[in-house]
């Protein structure tokens, strides 16, 4: 990059940033005199602060990724797999994030931008992919809000079903909608408090877990007897070995799903202090922590139940459901449930507090590319995007569709939008991270340069880029197997409105590839 590319701009103390005088946008939010008595105020960023920390960034990820999926998600997939192929199913997936997260890791370390991996899709790519990719992962999480809030007032139904669950939803809508108003120091300290506890609950259960496996339970010692019999695999709905193929496929839309959110640790990018540091230091602890606790927890719950218990098929939404309890119902504690409902209340309340952040900085950022209204990236003195907030959380009142019945069919579509969306957004930090790559080689700047190197590259990459796309294609392969039309159409309804958004903006815009030698690297960088 030639000097006459770089034009410094004015910083402050804690940020030092200089960037490329192509980012200078007009109507910048957050005046002079209030950057002065908000120092962490980052300039060119439209006022978002810089005061999250690492483990700020590690928490919100474990927010999103610790929820109804481990906690209750997998006890329908080991009923319909076997223990090894869920097992497996969570280490393949693990593989896979690691590509996603390493790769995010080197672009955000180096370009830490709010929304990162949004940004880097219209920078690097085609603003179109940009708006596209942007879009779908932004209704992802806004409409996950809405769920979250549902499945708060579920669980809360445990101890009292006298009250509606529409109070509960009414209630932690005002309460975590204005959360998400206050400074985002306060919401990152949260929200590290609540994935506490279920970090500690999921060490805890692990613990448990090998107790009752040892012979501390009323069964006495267990060892891997679930795996002679019924046995290790599962067919599930064809016979032999290609029912257990099967079986093990379906792990894999399950376990991604459940990873899902890990990404999240770039949105956080552009608020957050010394990035340089923090970011690879947050997406090692996140991915490492969240690959151990989720294949111990899938591992020690597949050791002590056979996956013919019947209360694997539950369909309850509370802790009766959870494998958790399951494991101490069958070595005699009846304790358990209480305390788990307890946790999955937080685990679900903080998923909603991650969820309605992560929505509102991804709207910013679209706002900030120029591929949604302008409002969006108006800040308060706090560094809030109180506009942003606003919006997003409106989607959260979708819940109330789940008071009468013919709502609950339309909300649960809507949902299926989101499913595999984390797919997509996976498959396009790879493709950014490889053009990323090739950049930086046509302009002869070295890899072993960057504040964080992702390994086994472009190799990784291509890796998660493939299986995030055969996943992604066959997340509804079973209804190729006994067909139902309604079931196809929402299995794969997330990818129809990509497409959709992807070609109507292509023909409204005729936006083009962006050329290499245009694409800008300096764009967020705290050091040039």
């Amino acid at each position: 990059m030639s000097a006459d590319e770089k034009t410094p701009r004015a910083s402050n103390d804690n940020v030092g940033e200089k960037t490329h005088s192509s980012d200078v946008k007009a109507g910048q939010s957050g005046s002079v005199d209030e950057k002065k008595h908000n120092p962490d105020v980052e300039a060119g960023q439209q006022g978002l602060t810089r005061s999250l920390q690492g483990k700020h960034l590690q928490f919100i990820a474990i927010g999103a990724t610790f929820g109804t999926g481990l906690f209750i998600g997998i006890g329908n997939v080991l009923s319909n797999a076997g223990p090894a192929s869920l097992v497996l199913g969570f280490i393949f997936i693990g593989l896979v994030v690691y590509s996603v997260m390493t790769a995010l890791g080197e672009m955000a370390a180096y370009m830490p931008v709010a929304g990162a991996f949004t940004v880097y899709a219209s920078r690097f790519v085609d603003p179109t992919l940009g708006f596209a990719m942007g879009w779908i992962y932004w209704f992802s999480w806004s409409i996950t809000y809405g769920l979250e809030l549902t499945a708060a007032g579920l669980i809360i139904q445990l101890w009292n079903e006298s009250i509606s669950i529409g109070v509960w939803i009414a209630i932690f809508w005002v309460i975590f909608t204005a959360v998400n108003f206050f400074p985002v120091k306060y919401f990152g300290e949260m929200e590290m408090w609540f994935s506490m506890i279920k970090v500690v609950t999921v060490v805890g259960f692990i613990i448990f877990a090998i107790c009752v496996n040892a012979g501390a339970g009323s069964q006495g010692y267990i060892g891997f007897k679930y795996w002679t019999y019924p046995g290790a695999f599962r067919e599930y709905l064809v016979e032999g070995g290609i029912g257990k193929f099967v079986g093990f496929w379906s792990v894999l839309v399950t376990a991604g799903f459940s990873y899902q959110g890990s990404e999240l640790v770039g949105i956080g990018a552009g608020e957050t202090e010394n990035p340089r540091k923090a970011i690879p230091s947050a997406i090692r602890w996140t991915f490492w922590g969240n690959f151990v606790l989720f294949v111990c927890t899938v591992f020690f719950v597949g050791i002590n139940i056979p996956y013919d218990n019947a209360d694997l098929q539950s369909t309850a939404t509370n802790a009766s459901a959870s494998p958790l309890v399951i494991v101490a119902k069958l070595a005699g504690v009846q304790v358990l449930p209480d305390i788990i409902n307890a946790v999955l209340l937080t685990a679900v309340l903080s998923a909603a507090s991650s969820d309605i952040y992560s929505s509102t900085r991804i709207l910013y950022a679209l706002a900030d590319e120029g591929l949604a209204p302008a409002l969006f990236k108006k800040t308060n003195r706090f560094g809030t995007p109180y506009w942003s907030v606003c919006f997003c959380s409106l989607l959260g009142l979708l819940a109330f569709l789940n008071l009468s019945q013919s709502g609950g069919t339309v909300f649960k579509w809507l949902l299926n939008i989101t499913a595999v969306a984390g797919f997509i957004v996976w498959a396009l930090i790879n493709v950014c991270h490889l053009r990323f790559m090739k950049v930086l080689a046509a302009r002869g700047i070295p890899r072993a340069s960057l504040p964080y190197l992702a390994p086994f590259q472009p190799y990784l990459s291509w890796f998660g880029l493939f299986f995030n796309v055969l996943i992604l294609f066959t997340s509804g392969f079973t209804v190729f197997i006994k067909w139902n039309t309604s079931d196809f159409f929402a299995s794969y309804v997330s990818i129809l409105l990509f497409v959709v958004l992807y070609v109507g903006h292509k023909l409204v815009f005729r936006t083009k590839l962006v050329k290499m030698e245009d694409i800008d690297l300096s764009m967020g960088r705290t050091e040039i």
